[in-house]
């Protein structure tokens, strides 16, 4: 299968997922999710790929977030629809690989692609990297399971405020919360995690994908459907039509509360 949004390389049975949007800051579009989708899927198949690193190209960012002109104007049953089809395609499907998958985040992890990140087994980051889940900036609530994914690994409270202010934070601030599991400098990010790879890779594949089912019995999915109605609720509300009107405009946002 040929990809436009993507690129894709293998060496000594690592796969590396490049999301090739450069000019866009990588964000997640409905084709570079569907993509992303198909690739995993071949990578998770393919006996000879033992683990996948998922990165962005160039430095800037390894996704900035969603495409938010593709949703702004979505109703509450797009939006549901949106949150849905986007968990089972790609994000529950990386957090399911048998295959273990690494995100090397180069930069800037916004939204979806923090999301996307979360959804790997693990994160290893660039010590100029910044991540977190503006949504509700927009007047909507992360939908790729942020609010699941994120209490998950660095705590309820923690969490709590990433989400409640919208706000960044930076590599060693993610690395002491738990958010990364490393923080390297930029040139070394992929040899960093081709190392850890390998020596994944020196492991059984049957106990890893067993391992992988066992760590990921112990959260619930309740969480993730509740996520997914109030992620579409919010399309029926003035708040969310203020702020994709204004960040599309490119002004601050005055939400009406409504």
């Amino acid at each position: 299968m040929n990809f436009e949004n993507i690129l894709i390389t293998t060496e000594e049975h690592i796969g590396i997922v490049t999301i090739n949007r450069p000019k866009k800051l990588n964000a997640l579009n409905k084709a570079t999710i569907e993509e992303l989708h198909h690739a995993f899927n071949a990578l998770d198949e393919d006996e000879n790929v033992r683990v996948v690193i998922v990165t962005g190209a160039g430095e800037k960012a390894f996704v900035a977030g969603a495409d938010i002109a593709e949703f702004a104007d979505f109703s509450v049953y797009e939006g549901s629809q949106l949150a849905a089809k986007g968990q089972e395609l790609l994000f529950n499907q990386v957090e399911r690989m048998q295959t273990p998958v690494i995100a090397a985040i180069n930069g800037f992890a916004l939204g979806g692609g923090l999301e996307l990140a979360m959804a790997c087994h693990f994160r290893i980051a660039s010590d100029h990297a910044r991540m977190g889940l503006p949504e509700t900036s927009l007047g909507v609530i992360p939908g790729y399971g942020g609010t699941q994914r994120l209490p998950q690994l660095v705590g309820k409270g923690r969490a709590m405020e990433m989400i409640l202010t919208g706000g960044m934070i930076g590599t060693e601030q993610a690395l002491m919360s738990g958010l990364i599991n490393h923080m390297v400098a930029q040139e070394q990010l992929i040899p960093f995690c081709m190392k850890i790879a390998k020596k994944i890779i020196n492991n059984s594949p049957t106990a890893i994908a067993s391992a992988i089912n066992a760590i990921n019995a112990g959260f619930s999915d309740n969480g993730y459907k509740k996520e997914i109605e109030a992620f579409g609720e919010c399309f029926g509300t003035e708040d969310f039509k203020e702020g994709t009107t204004a960040f599309l405009e490119k002004r601050k946002a005055n939400f009406p509360g409504k």
